[in-house]
Formats: C-alpha cells, sequence, structure tokens
C-alpha cells in the first residue's frame, strides 16, 4: 500500500537526517517521494565508493547516522572485482534478520502443524571469518559470515552445525566437520543455497550410508533456500527427499538485503 511505502520512506529519511549525503541534498523527515525523486540521482557503486571507503576509514555520518564497522563483501557487476556493502547493525536487525523472521513466520501460518522448534535448523553459509579493514576499525566478509557473527540467541539455540564450524576458511576441512556435526542431529529445516547444500546432503547420505535424506532425518520438514533459481535443483531434491511432508520456501537474499 501507498502509505506503508510513505511511512518506509519517512522512517529511513528520519534515521538518515543527520547524514552528509541527506545534508548535502537538503533531505528532511518531511520530504515526500516527489521530491526524494527529484534530488536524489541514480547512483551505481562506483558513485558511492569514495564515500564508502571515508566510512571503512572509521569517518562518520556520512552515507548511515554514526560509524559503520560492517561491510559485506560481494562481487558485483562493477569495474572492481569486489565492492563493500556497509551493513549497519540496525540494518541487520530491520532487513536481513527481520527478512528471515518474516519468511519464517510466514511458514509457520501455512503449515500450523510445523514442529519447527523441537528440531535444529542446518544453515549452510559463511566462507570464513570477517577480515579486518582499516588497521581494524571495520570487517569485512561474505554476507553470511556477518549473519552468522551476529547471530542473535534464539537462532544460535536452533542451528547447527556451530558457528566456530560455519566459519572455518578451507572448504574440505570444513565439509568434513559439519558432516560430523549434523549427520546425528535431529534436523528439521534446511536454509541455504540449493547447489552448496545439494554437496552437503550428499556427503551426508555417503556418510552415514542411508538411501535418502528422509533416513537421516525423519523430522525434516522445510527448506529455505535461495541465492540461485531452485528449478535445475527440483527434481534431485525430491530424488534425495522423498517425503510428503517436505517443502520448500523460497527468499530473495542479497548483501544489500533480503
Amino acid at each position: 500500500a501507498e502509505w506503508l511505502q510513505l511511512r518506509q520512506l519517512r522512517h529511513i529519511l528520519d534515521r538518515s537526517s543527520r547524514t552528509e549525503f541527506a545534508r548535502e541534498l537538503s533531505l528532511s523527515r518531511q520530504t515526500n517521494y516527489r521530491t526524494y525523486t527529484e534530488r536524489v540521482p541514480l547512483q551505481d557503486y562506483e558513485a558511492c565508493k569514495g564515500d564508502i571507503e571515508r566510512m571503512m576509514r572509521g569517518e562518520r555520518d556520512i552515507l548511515v547516522p554514526g560509524t559503520c564497522n560492517w561491510y559485506a563483501k560481494s562481487s558485483g557487476t562493477t569495474s572492481d572485482r569486489s565492492k563493500y556493502i556497509p551493513v549497519p547493525y540496525l540494518h541487520l536487525q530491520d532487513c536481513h534478520y527481520r527478512g528471515g523472521s518474516d519468511a519464517l513466520w510466514i511458514y509457520l501460518r501455512n503449515y500450523p502443524d510445523s514442529r519447527f522448534f523441537s528440531t535444529k535448523g542446518l544453515v549452510l553459509g559463511g566462507s570464513h571469518s570477517p577480515m579486518p579493514l582499516s588497521g581494524g576499525k571495520a570487517f569485512s566478509g561474505d554476507l553470511s559470515a556477518i549473519l552468522v557473527e551476529h547471530m542473535p540467541l534464539l537462532g544460535d539455540m536452533l542451528r547447527v552445525p556451530s558457528r566456530e564450524t560455519l566459519l572455518m576458511s578451507e572448504w574440505t576441512a570444513k565439509m568434513q566437520a559439519i558432516v560430523q556435526e549434523v549427520a546425528t542431529a535431529r534436523v528439521g529445516s534446511l536454509s541455504g543455497v540449493p547447489s552448496w547444500m545439494l554437496v552437503l546432503l550428499k556427503e551426508v547420505l555417503q556418510a552415514t550410508g542411508r538411501e535418502s535424506i528422509t533416513e537421516v532425518w525423519p523430522d525434516l520438514e522445510v527448506f529455505f533456500h535461495g541465492g540461485i533459481s531452485f528449478t535445475p535443483y527440483r527434481s534431485t531434491y525430491a530424488e534425495l527427499i522423498p517425503s510428503e511432508r517436505m517443502r520448500y520456501e523460497e527468499t530473495y537474499n542479497a548483501s544489500e538485503g533480503f
């Protein structure tokens, strides 16, 4: 609805009113949509790169209020090999974690017979621990690693494998450690990219000697997936998880937000 869009715009403008970006364009909480579109130019990453580099050095109130200590490293379509997306802590809460929780609540509303909270959620993501930038004032990593680093307590309690295992840097050792942790867990949900998760599921079958994932995890009921199209993988997952209770929920996740 239009009023929801306007409320969100005012929320963003109110939070950002003291930033250099807002001051230069004379933006305030009272700025309406039409004025916003007239004053704010379309910009690509290159146009913001200088400001982001200033933020990495610890400068305050540039594109976001205060300082920003976390940056999601993302390969993009820019001239650089990588781009760094500012991820303020409030943005993690209001966008990334909110997007994940919304997906869960919608799922639970649609399937009230779910046993989600009585099982463990297998999360696959995070290539390695975030790395320091600018002499340790800021940190960068892929988005999944940043999400694992800041995971709320409830998420930590319900998730397998452990934070330490998820953030291991060497892929082969990491995969072996994950398989060892999750093979005997009571897994009820999966979260991750279909291609990477498929590799893990096949490793679990090989380690346990079972013919299907349903035999390993009889309580498995849902896969929250995103990142790539699920269509090429749908039939393979149906073969690996031959359960009538199995459901699939897609999310659109990016370094910029869910």
